[in-house]
């Protein structure tokens, strides 16, 4: 099974999500934002960083890159894919996720281990997971707080497509204290939080973050 990783200018953790597609028992494949060809991946990841210097907003140049012209459509099509912190951004920005990902409470950045409490364990890259079972993950971000209207809020709510929340506290202010989303069809996840920093307990705070690819990659070969 193939993981496709995009680099965009400014990605920081695309090596640390390759790193743990590996560790799932899957093969990552490189990507470049320039590219025009997937290379026939099974899924796609975009990782965390500061894609193009974060200017204008978050992920609002990124969205434009040309290697999302392949993956807007794919993604509809039913391609899984993951986006974490910058790649949760780039998603909302590409309007394959709802809502918008807007700076802290308190307008500091953020760098802690986290208790999350999985939601909705029914998407492409929660299925390893049980409904209510909490989790350690890191989260590092300043711009990480979920944030749409009431009326996606509760749509949200009622279609099961908030997928993480978290649980002890709302460390940056997210509406709902969410954490990631989802799609209505279940293939697109995004998440502030980062499991690719939580797959090995000798490295990170906890090794919960790693079901999140094994989950993929059982959906696949599944």
């Amino acid at each position: 099974m193939r993981i496709g990783v995009i680099t965009f200018p400014g990605s920081l953790d695309d090596r640390d999500a390759a790193r743990a597609v590996r560790l799932a028992g899957a093969e990552p494949v490189t990507l470049w934002h320039a590219d025009r060809d997937l290379r026939r991946v099974d899924a796609v990841i975009l990782p965390g960083g500061f894609s193009y210097g974060d200017y204008l907003r978050c992920g609002a140049i990124a969205r434009f890159a040309p290697v999302m012209s392949e993956l807007v459509p794919a993604a509809r099509s039913g391609l899984p894919v993951l986006g974490i912190c910058n790649g949760f951004q780039i998603l909302c920005e590409a309007h394959l996720l709802p809502g918008a990902l807007t700076r802290n409470a308190g307008l500091r950045f953020i760098t802690r281990d986290l208790s999350l409490r999985v939601e909705n364990a029914t998407t492409a890259w929660t299925r390893a997971y049980s409904a209510g079972e909490q989790i350690v993950v890191p989260l590092k971000s300043g711009e990480g707080a979920y944030a749409a209207d009431p009326g996606t809020l509760a749509r949200l709510e009622e279609a099961g497509q908030i997928v993480i929340r978290y649980a002890d506290s709302n460390p940056n202010g997210s509406a709902g204290a969410i954490a990631g989303v989802c799609n209505a069809e279940g293939n697109v996840v995004g998440l502030m939080p980062h499991p690719e920093h939580a797959v090995d307990a000798l490295t990170g705070p906890s090794a919960d973050g790693l079901r999140f690819f094994t989950s993929i990659v059982t959906r696949v070969l599944a």
